[in-house]
């Protein structure tokens, strides 16, 4: 274990080494109940004084991943989940309850409409009349279809973002394909990529969205598919503008002789972001999957998103689900018609927008006045850039404060260190939080 540490350890500092062993923690590579090395042993083989092990020992224990059992030595308190993919478990962190937890880019559970009307609409049986019937409730389809950002030649119901955008990449992606993802993104993302042996192609983000002179780089490369997220992006809070969305579509059409990839968008946010809806489907009709999850807005459990795109696309991803799950419950697409028809819930979802909003509004002036320059963000989560990514983290816990490394959601190389922190969750003390916030920020 002790060469483990060493090997790990990329700061001599306190910071470092607290850093490095939470990541072997978090991976895995140090399981729960297992005894670390002594301070002295860990000092002498880094050449460091023991009360630099000492300062990480205590940082470590502040923030409950290792605990003291004085004599007997120091264990290892937080068990790896081994079955969490590789990207998507540095989201999950140490699950250490902490005063505030900023790290999860989840909503607020309080923000969520109720579901008690939209359940006593539901079928009392769960019966359907043929396993072939359509998989989409005729009543959904129909609602959806009028709000869409562009007129969608086919749509259907799945089981969640990641599950629509997972059915794409699985029809359009082979081993050592390319595929063109923000950067930064959302790490499952990754996950996915690497599971279908695909090589990921970073192209950067700014103000705006997606940047069009790095796409067209990226397209000489021949990708087969472009993802993106048009509103709310994870992790920045930036929503594409529309002049964005129009030069985005203008360099795929000029670069069509190179190839045609696959534009999947995904709209995670769309019912809470303060944002119009932009799409390239727009100017790509047949080239665009738009994918929309209601997880953010009306509940991550309800695990439903809308998929709407090209008819041969969409009918390739239906056909290869009736041979698993089939189709995605008639009795949740009933819930979800409701909440969206229903002036009790679509007042409850307006009234969450206003407030995210609002929230995001009042952290990011509180970030101003302690000095860090800052604008407010869409939907839940901001990005905020840091001197040291691990010690503001450190800082941040022993305050009380988790908050989601940068350095998860980054697809390629960076000029510089981040955090997310899901701004959606502050609800009150802006000014302390932002005081915090900053000061973590400048530490190095």
């Amino acid at each position: 274990m002790l060469d483990q540490i060493v090997d790990a350890v990329e700061y001599r500092t306190p910071e470092g080494i607290a850093a490095a062993i939470s990541r072997l923690i978090r991976s895995g590579a140090l399981s729960a109940g297992e005894r670390l090395p002594t301070v002295r042993d860990v000092a002498a083989t880094l050449g460091v004084s023991p009360a630099t092990v000492s300062n990480a020992w205590q940082a470590l224990s502040g923030v409950g991943l290792i605990t003291s059992r004085g004599r007997a030595g120091s264990y290892v308190l937080q068990a790896a989940t081994p079955w969490m993919p590789p990207h998507f478990g540095e989201l999950a962190g140490s699950h250490v309850v902490a005063r505030l937890d900023l790290s999860t880019g989840t909503p607020d559970p309080v923000l969520l409409p109720d579901l008690s009307e939209a359940l006593t609409k539901v079928p009392t049986r769960a019966d359907t009349a043929s396993y072939l019937s359509s998989p989409v409730l005729p009543e959904l389809d129909r609602h959806l279809r009028a709000s869409w950002p562009y007129p969608v030649a086919a749509l259907t119901i799945v089981d969640g973002a990641l599950d629509a955008i997972s059915r794409a990449l699985e029809t359009l992606v082979r081993y050592g394909d390319r595929v063109v993802v923000e950067n930064p993104s959302f790490p499952p993302f990754f996950d996915l990529l690497d599971h279908f042996g695909v090589e990921r192609i970073p192209v950067d983000v700014d103000a705006e969205g997606m940047r069009p002179d790095q796409l067209a780089q990226a397209l000489l490369l021949n990708p087969v598919a472009i993802i993106l997220q048009p509103r709310a992006h994870n992790p920045t809070g930036v929503s594409m503008s529309a002049a964005r969305a129009r030069e985005l579509a203008r360099v795929l059409r000029a670069h069509e002789h190179l190839g045609d990839p696959v534009v999947i968008e995904d709209d995670h946010s769309g019912e809470i972001s303060s944002a119009p809806a932009h799409s390239l489907g727009a100017w790509l009709p047949l080239r665009t999957l738009h994918v929309r999850s209601f997880a953010k807005s009306h509940g991550p459990d309800l695990r439903i998103a809308a998929l709407g795109g090209p008819e041969p696309l969409i009918d390739r991803i239906v056909a290869r689900r009736m041979l698993g799950p089939g189709w995605t419950s008639r009795m949740l697409q009933s819930i979800l018609y409701q909440l969206l028809a229903a002036s009790s819930s679509v007042s409850t979802v307006h009234d969450a927008r206003r407030i995210y909003q609002a929230r995001q509004r009042l952290l990011s002036e509180a970030l101003v006045r302690h000095g860090l320059p800052h604008e407010p963000s869409d939907g839940i989560n901001t990005w905020i850039p840091v001197s040291d990514e691990k010690t503001a983290i450190v800082n941040l816990a022993a305050s009380g404060i988790r908050v989601a490394a940068g350095s998860s959601f980054l697809a390629g190389p960076s000029s510089g260190q981040f955090l997310r922190v899901t701004a959606g969750r502050v609800t009150e003390d802006f000014d302390l939080v932002a005081g915090l916030l900053a000061a973590a920020a400048r530490a190095s």
